[in-house]
């Protein structure tokens, strides 16, 4: 049984709600069981230098936590002067994961920045991250085809994220933080609504696991994506 009751392939509750940041182009707040994180969305008519002149846009991410989105308070990274090395390789994922997406060259030299606050952590929180910023994103390219900024909608598909791990030797979807604290292995999943994969980020880390116990994690994020495809666009439909 795991500790939360769930099926070995059950997500937790998927919750996507639109509009929550009055002044962003596009925002998302996502809630997967306890995670909960603020996904927005803010254009600006420029590029980085080492872009411009090419013609073509780009996507980037930022990721943080608030200080008491875990059980004891943390440090606030700006009041330390630097961002932890797990922030910045989070942001950074986010920022590939929707780049897998967009057709940058339909974008013109614009630049949208997913910023990805988590209000509350319960495991998952990157997963919920790359979810919610992909509705977001959409959002703020809806908004801009609307201003006839762009022509055409620069996303190519969809992209969300699942963590899949084995649990008391039993491979399940959707770890909440009682289980990957305790997960004999642990990964997390990035696919496309195509069927394509953007990165998979696995480690065994109180037992290897063989190539039978991969494959059914992966069988089980294909199978958990489609559910967050879904919701993605009852949310976009919804607003």
């Amino acid at each position: 049984m795991r500790p939360s009751g769930r099926n070995f392939d059950a997500l937790r509750n998927v919750r996507i709600e639109t509009g929550f940041s009055h002044h962003a182009e596009g925002s998302a707040l996502i809630r997967m069981g306890g995670t909960e994180v603020l996904c927005t969305a803010s254009v600006e008519g420029k590029v980085p230098g080492f872009m411009r002149g090419q013609g073509e846009g780009w996507v980037t991410a930022e990721y943080g936590m608030l200080p008491r989105a875990t059980h004891s308070r943390g440090e606030r990274e700006a009041a330390r002067g630097k961002q932890s090395g797990r922030t910045q390789e989070i942001q950074r994922l986010i920022g590939r994961s929707l780049r897998a997406v967009v057709d940058r060259k339909l974008m013109g030299e614009i630049t949208v920045t997913l910023d990805c606050d988590v209000l509350n952590a319960d495991g998952g929180t990157r997963c919920a991250s790359i979810t919610g910023a992909y509705v977001a994103l959409a959002l703020a390219f809806r908004k801009l085809r609307a201003a006839n900024v762009l022509k055409a909608d620069p996303l190519t598909a969809q992209v969300a994220a699942v963590s899949c791990g084995i649990f008391k030797g039993v491979p399940v979807l959707d770890l909440d933080y009682a289980e990957d604290s305790a997960a004999d292995a642990d990964a997390n999943f990035i696919l496309t609504n195509h069927g394509g994969i953007v990165e998979i980020q696995a480690t065994a880390e109180k037992a290897t696991f063989d190539d039978a116990a991969f494959a059914a994690l992966l069988g089980l994020a294909r199978a958990g994506t489609a559910e967050l495809f879904a919701a993605q666009l009852a949310a976009l439909e919804m607003k």
